[in-house]
């Protein structure tokens, strides 16, 4: 009986490497996104930040950018050209019906604010105020 305890505790235990803390992220504070600002993440996609967790949470509610229109899901919202900076005016979307959360960590560049008439269509979604 003894024997079988003694199993179950070493199996349930986790490798040492696995207890440590979470690994640190890069020198100096983490990015302060606010609701309604446009930002680039680190692999390259673009967002519009509707929400944020609080501060120590370091998590925001997010809607991805993209260039592809979809006339099949109501949810994608054209921004106005320029919108993220692209040169020539390039169309632009907002996948509004497919929001997602992100690790503010993970926010590489801020690129501006949303145009407030398109804030205003979009800004109750996933918690956005």
């Amino acid at each position: 009986m003894v024997a079988v305890v003694l199993v179950v505790l070493v199996a349930g235990r986790r490798p040492a490497a696995a207890r440590r803390a979470a690994p640190q992220h890069g020198p100096g504070a983490a990015p302060q996104p606010q609701a309604g600002e446009l930002w680039s993440l680190a692999d390259g996609r673009l967002c519009l930040v509707l929400a944020v967790a609080s501060v120590r949470a370091h998590r925001a509610r997010v809607a991805w950018i993209t260039g592809k229109y979809d006339d099949r899901r109501p949810g994608v919202i054209p921004l106005p050209p320029g919108t993220v900076g692209a040169q020539g005016g390039r169309a632009s979307f907002l996948e509004a019906d497919r929001p997602a959360e992100v690790s503010v960590w993970d926010l590489g560049r801020r690129l501006g604010v949303l145009d407030p008439a398109v804030w205003d269509e979009v800004r109750g979604l996933g918690g956005g105020g």
